[in-house]
């Protein structure tokens, strides 16, 4: 999860993060139901009434995009496909989803399920209704949840990628090409163009007076030509590593330090004598663990001179490994998913290098520039 998320726990296992911009919206959100929408629908509420409503409204209303993110989530699992967590932000929400579907179908499934989620909770808040037409705050709720639902799917079914519509025509191109590669770059380009209309259309509300929601529309544009174009460089990024493998970018300079070393010592010969961040731990001539800045950074700064780099490290049993024939991307991927910045390179129980994400950097603008 990021840095910028506040974590609210875990459901069906899955992280829950608020994005610190979610507060942002969630107070204009909350103060344009109790100041516009609720007084104009509902009249002769008290000022009270319409706040404690807009806020109530406004955490359902982050709730339901919750559930929509789970819908996605329930079926990628059902997939075998791990997701690392789900985090709400000032867009509303995002399922982050370790790895690509395995097919056509698992893309579509996965795709249509949050949208699906919306459609049902807005006919599950319009059976409310008539239940709550004695209660008008209640009331007011229901509708208003029934009609952002409805909107929530039907806008998530535009087919502009990365959207679930986008992603949903992804599947079916993908079905049809038997190119999940070809199928991306269509998919995305085709959410770029879309993109395109929303920011022309946000701007010509702009200058027709509609200044406030011909700014928010060009926003969204602006935020899926972005996520549209990333989509793409990252396929040009995968194309290029294509048929690569890690021992083509792997270091094999990194730093091996005995089991017994403190990590005072460590710290004034390695980290600050050259800037390391990473370091094998060996005992005799085996390897026993790894050790990175952040793990001495857990330990009090008081017990570094009699604390050793075998006490902090993290046991080779533990550590994530990479063999020297697998493929570039693959590796790479792999990092995401485990959110480290280093990979040890091993075979036969050998330490053979360090696969870093600058190595990965640099290898990548050295393909750029052979193939420019």
């Amino acid at each position: 999860m990021s840095r910028n998320a506040v974590s609210l726990g875990r459901v069906l296992g899955i992280p829950i993060g608020l994005d610190y911009s979610w507060f942002l919206v969630f107070a204009l959100l909350t103060w344009t139901l109790a100041v516009s929408y609720y007084p104009a629908e509902f009249k002769h509420w008290s000022t009270a009434q319409y706040w404690i409503i807009g806020a109530v409204t406004a955490l359902l209303l982050f709730v339901s995009v919750l559930l929509h993110e789970l819908g996605h989530s329930v079926v990628a699992i059902r997939y075998k496909i791990p997701v690392r967590s789900i985090t709400l932000f000032i867009f509303g929400g995002v399922a982050q989803i370790g790895a690509e579907p395995p097919s056509a179908a698992a893309e579509f499934w996965i795709a249509i399920a949050g949208p699906a989620v919306s459609f049902a909770l807005a006919a599950f808040f319009s059976l409310l209704q008539p239940i709550f037409t004695a209660a008008a705050p209640l009331l007011a709720l229901a509708k208003y949840l029934a009609l952002i639902n409805g909107s929530l799917g039907l806008f998530n079914l535009i087919p502009g990628f990365p959207l679930d519509g986008g992603r949903v025509f992804r599947a079916l191109v993908w079905g049809i090409t038997h190119s999940l590669r070809q199928a991306t770059l269509i998919a995305a380009n085709v959410g770029r163009l879309i993109a395109f209309l929303f920011i022309l259309a946000g701007v010509w509300r702009v200058f027709t007076g509609d200044f406030g929601n011909g700014l928010w529309i060009a926003f969204i544009g602006w935020f899926l030509e972005s996520a549209a174009a990333a989509q793409i460089q990252q396929q040009q990024v995968q194309d290029l590593f294509a048929g690569h493998k890690v021992a083509e970018a792997m270091s094999r300079n990194y730093i091996a330090i005995p089991a017994e070393t403190s990590l005072q010592q460590l710290v004034d010969d390695h980290v600050l004598g050259s800037g390391r961040r990473c370091f094998v731990v060996k005992q005799g001539d085996d390897v026993i663990g790894l050790l990175t800045l952040h793990h001495i950074k857990e330990v009090p700064r008081a017990e570094w001179p009699t604390t050793t780099a075998a006490q902090a490290m993290i046991p080779v049993a533990q550590v994530k490994q990479v063999q020297p024939d697998t493929g570039l991307w693959a590796a790479l991927q792999e990092m995401d998913r485990d959110g480290v910045n280093q990979l040890p390179v091993m075979a036969d129980g050998q330490m053979l290098g360090m696969l870093r994400r600058e190595d990965t950097i640099t290898f990548l603008r050295t393909l750029q520039e052979l193939s420019a």
